[in-house]
């Protein structure tokens, strides 16, 4: 259900899948977030694990969150324990690494890994693979 509000999801609208972006970087993090909500996820974002430890799994208004897209370059050392605590915050999502490298990625609970140099575009595909796409919204701000 469209809310007639920049492409997002409506208030209640549980059937929208929620997906949490920890990136460092504001702009990729932005237009991935932009290009989520125009298809109709409910995409919200934090520039760190610790900073994304504020979403709550379940919000009655949104619902769960089913997919946390994690930035390789967030996960260093130290930030092995404040992963987990997001984790386990986050028990019913699946964590997708983001891996730019060309170094063998470091465990984790990663449901899958997008492999750099990628593209907002791959980025999405990788989403809709773990989680299937809702109804694109309609109306003058969606497609």
């Amino acid at each position: 259900m469209w809310s007639g509000s920049w492409g997002g999801p409506s208030p209640g609208d549980l059937s929208v899948a929620r997906v949490l972006l920890v990136m460092p970087e504001a702009w990729p993090r932005a237009l991935l977030r932009a290009e989520l909500r125009e298809r109709g996820y409910d995409a919200q974002g934090a520039p760190t694990l610790a900073e994304a430890m504020v979403y709550p799994a379940e919000d009655p208004e949104r619902g769960p969150v089913r997919l946390v897209i994690v930035d390789g370059r967030v996960v260093g050392e130290g930030a092995r324990g404040v992963l987990d605590r997001l984790c386990e915050r986050h028990s019913e999502a699946r964590v997708l690494l983001l891996w730019g490298e060309e170094s063998t990625p470091p465990p984790g609970p990663w449901a899958g890994v997008v492999r750099g140099p990628f593209s907002i575009a791959e980025m999405v595909r990788a989403v809709q693979w773990h989680i299937p796409a809702p109804a694109a919204p309609s109306g003058p701000w969606g497609r």
